[in-house]
Order: C-alpha cells, then sequence, then structure tokens
C-alpha cells in the first residue's frame, strides 16, 4: 500500500507516480509480439495453428478452430437457467442504451450546394475475449452489442480456448449477440490472423477488445492495417468517499478491481483520516475470502493508493489528475458534484452505484480508457463501429461563385495544379 497525504510536503512528487502511471512496453514483450505477428501475417494459418500449440497448447486445424454449431448448442444447454437470465438482462439493457448512441446521415441544402456527412457502418470487425484467467461472457456483450447495433455486416469473436473449449458462458452470450464465427485463438496470433487474414480467418477493418500485454502490443503493431479500440492497460478504481460511507462497501468496490490483475491501480480518497483507516481494515478482512486472493494481494502492495485529502473539492481535483477508468463518487451530496468531474472513464454516483454495476447490469460499456487516457478518450461505443463520409454536391452556378476563391487559396499554398483544377472549369475549357 501506497500512503499519501496532499498535507505533506513530498505530496506532489509521489502523487506525479500515479499520475504517470502508464507503463512503457517491455522490451521482450514488443519482441515477441512482433516476431508472432510477423510469422502469422506471413505463414497464415501453419504460424497460427503453431503458436496456438505451442502457447495454449492447443492443437487445431482449419476446421476445429472455428466454434461448430454443435458447440454451440452444445454451450446453450449446459448454461444454467439463472446465468441465461442473467447474461439476457444485461444484453437487453446494454442494447438500449447503446440504442441511443446511434449516428444518422445529415445533408445541408444551400440553394445549389449541398454538403453532408455519411454514416456507414464498418463491414467486418473483430473482438478479442480473454479467456486465460477467467470467463468473460460480459466482455462479449459489451463488445459486440455497440457493433451490433451500428450494423456491422460481420462480427467474429477469437478467445483462447482453456483445454480445448470455449466456456459455455461465453458462447452463450456470442450467440445472443447473433455471433456465429467464433474462432478458438487468442494472444498475438490470434490479433495478427485478424489484422492480416489467414487461411481460415478473413481479415477484419477494425479489432476491439482487451487482452494481457502480448494482445496490447500486437494491437499496437497492427494499428494501421486495421483499426482498433484502444491500448488497454490494467484495470483501475478510485473510489472519493467522506465519513458518510460505508466502509465494507469501498473495500468491496476497491478489491473487485484488485482482483482483476495484479498490475490493477486501486485508489481511496478521502478527506477522514477515519475512513481511511477503516478501509484499510476492512480490505484485509475482506481480501482472505476471495477466490483470487493471491492476484489481489499482489495487487495491494503497489497498486493500492490511499490519498488524504483537505476535503472532497481536493479530492475531486486529485482524481481529474489521475482519470480512472471508474471512478465512484460516495459522499454527501456526490449527485451535485458530477460537473466537477472532468476526466474518468465512467463515474458511479452514490452508494447504490458500485463498479460492477457498471460492468455488468447498468447499460453503458465497461471497456473503458484506462492509464489516464481517460483525459483525451471514451469508453467503447456505437460511434467506434461507423465510419464518416463527407459529402459534397455543388451545381455549376454555385461552384463558379467560389472558384476564384479555391485558386487563390490553392496559389498561396504553391499549388499550381490544385488552382487549375479551379481555373480550368472557371475558363469553361474542355466543359462537357
Amino acid at each position: 500500500m501506497i500512503a499519501l497525504d496532499s498535507g505533506q510536503r513530498n505530496f506532489q512528487k509521489e502523487f506525479s507516480k500515479l499520475v504517470d502511471r502508464a507503463a512503457s512496453t517491455d522490451p521482450k514483450i514488443t519482441r515477441a509480439a512482433a516476431d508472432i505477428v510477423a510469422d502469422v501475417r506471413k505463414n497464415g494459418d501453419k504460424a497460427l495453428f503453431k503458436w496456438t500449440k505451442k502457447l495454449d497448447k492447443l492443437s487445431l486445424t482449419k476446421k476445429s478452430a472455428l466454434v461448430s454449431p454443435a458447440e454451440f448448442n452444445k454451450a446453450g444447454k449446459s448454461v444454467s437457467p439463472k446465468l441465461k437470465k442473467a447474461i439476457t438482462a444485461a444484453f437487453i439493457n446494454v442494447t438500449e442504451f447503446h440504442a441511443n448512441q446511434v449516428e444518422r446521415s445529415w445533408v445541408v441544402k444551400n440553394g445549389q450546394t449541398r454538403v453532408g456527412q455519411l454514416i456507414r457502418p464498418l463491414k467486418r470487425v473483430g473482438l478479442y475475449v480473454p479467456g486465460g484467467k477467467a470467463s468473460y461472457p460480459s466482455s462479449v456483450i459489451m463488445n459486440a452489442v455497440p457493433a451490433l447495433v451500428a450494423g456491422v455486416e460481420e462480427i467474429i469473436v477469437c478467445s483462447p480456448a482453456t483445454g480445448g473449449a470455449v466456456h459455455p458462458a461465453v458462447l452463450y452470450a456470442a450467440e445472443l449477440c447473433g455471433v456465429r464465427e467464433f474462432y478458438k485463438v487468442g494472444g498475438a496470433q490470434a490479433v495478427s490472423a485478424m489484422a492480416y487474414g489467414t487461411e481460415t480467418i478473413k481479415k477484419v477493418d477494425k479489432i476491439t477488445g482487451p487482452g494481457n500485454a502480448y494482445v496490447a502490443e500486437a494491437k499496437r503493431i497492427v494499428f494501421g492495417a486495421v483499426d482498433i479500440d484502444m491500448i488497454a492497460g490494467p484495470s483501475e478504481i478510485c473510489v472519493i468517499a467522506d465519513e458518510s460511507a460505508n466502509p465494507a462497501w469501498c473495500a468491496a468496490d476497491l478489491l473487485s478491481q484488485a482482483e482483476h490483475d495484479e498490475l490493477a491501480v486501486i485508489v481511496f480518497i478521502s478527506p477522514s483520516g477515519k475512513m481511511c483507516a477503516d478501509v484499510v481494515k476492512e480490505i484485509e478482512k475482506q481480501v482472505a475470502l476471495l477466490k483470487r486472493r493471491k492476484i489481489a494481494e499482489k495487487c495491494l502492495v503497489n497498486g493500492f493508493h490511499l490519498i488524504k485529502t483537505k476535503n472532497i473539492a481536493e479530492a475531486l481535483e486529485l482524481a481529474n489528475e489521475i482519470a480512472p477508468e471508474h471512478l465512484q463518487l460516495v459522499f454527501k451530496g456526490s449527485e451535485k458534484m458530477i460537473d466537477d468531474v472532468q476526466n474518468a472513464g465512467a463515474v458511479f454516483v452514490g452508494k447504490w452505484s458500485p463498479e460492477a454495476l457498471g460492468d455488468y447490469m447498468a447499460g453503458p460499456n465497461h471497456v473503458l480508457p484506462t492509464a489516464g487516457s481517460a483525459r483525451f478518450s471514451s469508453p467503447l461505443g456505437v460511434y467506434d463501429f461507423i465510419k464518416r463520409t463527407s459529402l459534397i454536391d455543388f451545381s455549376q452556378s454555385a461552384f463558379m461563385e467560389v472558384a476564384n476563391d479555391i485558386a487563390e487559396l490553392a496559389e498561396a499554398e504553391g499549388l499550381t495544379a490544385h488552382a487549375n483544377s479551379a481555373k480550368i472549369r472557371l475558363l469553361g475549357k474542355n466543359s462537357r
């Protein structure tokens, strides 16, 4: 645990380490990911299956790599009714939320001119769903639903198959989202296959979804050949609370992210010294009961930041500098201070809005900016699965009105061919 007090002399120096937490990539990971990406790009299925066997201990063929209808059917039968109900509820809520993000083409007519913006969905996207330390049906929903709502024609999923099989809940969620093209491959090799295409996996236009450091680095490498959503870092949560908060609840919310990853960042900020102490005690008590205790305990050593501030206003200022993935406001009057939050992937207001609510059931997307990137980026949404095309339509008379201005600007920039493109029409040369 790293304990800080905003009143201490060295506070800003120590706090800046938290703000500048975006870790540089390990050169070994960069080299390894680059080698895998290049191999799959050059050798297709041969390399894809080679790396899957080496890293995931799974032998695949072109036929077995794709989840079959029988496997989807079997998965659907093995998921409990309660879990089906929960997955379906999440799907409905997430779909209803994202329906509000749909953009429409628009055109502005002004006399003989017509300009506008055309909205078109991407044709084919690839979703990466982690499958190493746990199974994530919620990741399927959060990535597939906005693509579905955007109108993407082809949605595929790549996910590592532990023991040769994808978790039934993950397949059930995929089928619910209309995904039938699901491949049992993961890691940097899956990213490369989606980006460049192989004999088995047809290339996509965009790749979204979180993964480990190798997946993140592979996404960085293939960006340009395809679009990507973001380079996802370790999970993060920042909880701001006053003496009115329940320390046990705050501790539980902080641990919800600590159990994700040894490198997760969890921050608790409060003007109350007693609340800080009580939350620490609760964390020590609750972590011992977690199924993923070892992961959470490792996270708590260097990833847990406890910050005492002068007041709530200062706490909010610090949170804006941190720009956390998840920000919980658990203090009196928190609903009136939402406008004070400038940088956060998602804001959870009040004691009845824990981070876990956003992960599964509220509706907003849980694929969020990390490592301080909430300063300039947004949650995954429908807007990530569309492209915008500008529309320009001028009549002859409308063009003639601006032709001289076009030529003037072009010549000022030394672009005589641009200028001639306007002048040749202005002079009526070779007109048809």
